[in-house]
């Protein structure tokens, strides 16, 4: 059966969807699209290793170059790919436990794929031959190139933090192996979480998706932020003195504002996830909003697009266009820090640039969901309620890494949300 990218790759189960032998034909694939230097990353899955080498026997067998960069973030890879003028293969399922792997293709400068070179490795992939090995050879670790990368952020956010003490939650990812020596080199105080990976606890109630023990522990030490990043650290959550959250909505908000005010944001991308308040908060600033499917692949197509340098999702995805290829939660923790040293609690500084409107997102089972109720619910809701259109919305979309149908729900009354939302979940999550 003919293999398809979906949003971010492809993803499933390990040595399942996401077998040996796909890992070696996409090795071929990319090797035969490519004429660079490949970059292959991995995350900390106990499956990750095995599959990357897959990938980089691969990439050997049709005369490729090959570069083993060990346990690396997914915008690590995409750094060094454009450093050194290569492109990039990231074995990573991101957010996703630990028994799911998935493979990504970055381009040369390890820029995302475009639509049509993402075609030419499809269709390389599906022709591509298996292999008649079981096996495949080590490859000896490029141990330089974390060391690059973490130097490379540096000099991006040149700041001292020394007047912080941060929390980093590492999800038990990537960042386990580079986030801790990069913070404490900007002279911030550091304690961290989940950073002991074991081949099984990514992503495990912990992280960007699961940030519930960096809320206690930064409000229990005293500490003035929290920094919360996913599997393969291209994401990251924020959470505040307080022990708020502090999702991509409200970075978006005051990284844009910031930006404004310096006269240096041409305009800013967000997606249809995006709060309704942070068009009115942006708005009031003359602040120009294009808005795209989700996905950071569609945010980048669009900042390309119009030349503008600062696009962001909800979830955590911030793309600072002018800084690095791909979103990377490590550098946008290291931003979010330097713009608290320099003006203060996350919390005060949230609070007086926007109001967030209420708004809530319900997962579904994509086997249990029925669009036809979830849609009626809508309407009736409304109906008893009496809610104008303009003042309600209602997002359905499948996702794009697992099988659920996400449905957002947004009003300006925040009771409208609650009902509607308590009745979607005790009709589908029973």
């Amino acid at each position: 059966m003919a293999v398809h990218f979906g949003t971010d790759g492809i993803r499933g189960r390990a040595y399942e969807e996401i077998s040996l032998d796909l890992a070696y034909r996409l090795g071929r694939a990319v090797g035969s699209v490519f004429s660079v230097p490949i970059y292959v990353g991995y995350d900390t899955r106990e499956s990750s290793p095995v599959l990357s080498l897959a990938v980089l026997a691969g990439l050997a067998d049709v005369g490729a170059q090959g570069y083993n960069l060990g346990v690396f973030t997914t915008p690590g890879v995409a750094v060094i790919a454009q450093r050194r003028g290569g492109a990039g293969i990231v074995v990573s399922a991101s957010h996703n436990p630990y028994h799911d792997n998935g493979l990504k293709v970055l381009g040369v400068g390890g820029a995302k794929l475009d639509f049509a070179t993402e075609a030419a490795v499809e269709a390389a992939l599906n022709a591509a031959p298996g292999s008649s090995r079981d096996s495949f050879d080590e490859v000896a670790i490029d141990l330089e190139a974390e060391h690059e990368y973490a130097e490379h952020l540096r000099n991006l956010v040149p700041g001292n933090l020394s007047s912080l003490h941060l929390v980093l939650d590492c999800a038990n990812g990537a960042a386990s192996h580079v986030a801790h020596e990069l913070f404490e080199g900007t002279g911030a105080r550091v304690t961290t979480l989940h950073d002991a990976p074991n081949g099984t606890n990514i992503n495990l109630n912990c992280g960007s998706t699961h940030p519930d023990d960096l809320r206690r522990a930064v409000v229990d030490v005293g500490a003035d932020l929290g920094l919360a990043f996913d599997g393969d650290a291209d994401r990251l959550i924020a959470v505040d003195a307080q022990g708020n959250l502090r999702n991509g909505d409200d970075m978006a908000v005051l990284f844009s504002l910031d930006s404004h005010s310096r006269g240096e944001l041409q305009g800013v991308v967000v997606t249809v996830m995006s709060n309704l308040g942070l068009h009115r908060a942006l708005n009031v600033h003359g602040v120009e909003i294009i808005e795209t499917d989700v996905g950071d692949r569609n945010i980048l197509a669009a900042l390309e697009e119009r030349s503008w340098n600062f696009g962001a999702e909800q979830s955590g995805h911030l793309i600072f266009r002018h800084l690095s290829p791909t979103g990377d939660g490590l550098l946008t923790g290291m931003l979010v820090a330097d713009m608290v040293a320099r003006f203060g609690p996350l919390a005060e500084q949230c609070d007086a640039a926007w109001q967030r409107v209420p708004q809530d997102l319900i997962n579904i089972a994509s086997a249990d969901y029925d669009d036809f109720a979830v849609r009626e619910m809508f309407e009736e809701e409304c109906r008893v309620m009496n809610v104008a259109s303009d003042d309600v919305r209602l997002l359905i979309r499948p996702s794009g890494t697992e099988p659920l149908v996400r449905v957002m729900i947004e009003a300006l009354d925040q009771s409208f949300v609650t009902n509607f939302s308590t009745r979607l979940r005790a009709h589908f999550l029973r």
